[in-house]
């Protein structure tokens, strides 16, 4: 899925996802549930400490 698929289905930008990815922005639970949600796992999948 692109960069610009992902923010549209979920409601943010794409800078928004580049920078989660990079690590410079942290998502808020809100969004981290989305990404669970629509990738079908855990939140503590997708992010760690």
């Amino acid at each position: 899925m692109s960069q610009e698929k992902l923010a549209e289905v979920v409601g943010v930008t794409r800078q928004t996802v580049i920078s989660i990815e990079s690590g410079r922005y942290v998502s808020s639970l809100e969004l981290a549930l989305k990404f669970a949600k629509l990738f079908r796992c855990r939140v503590e999948d997708l992010f760690g400490l």
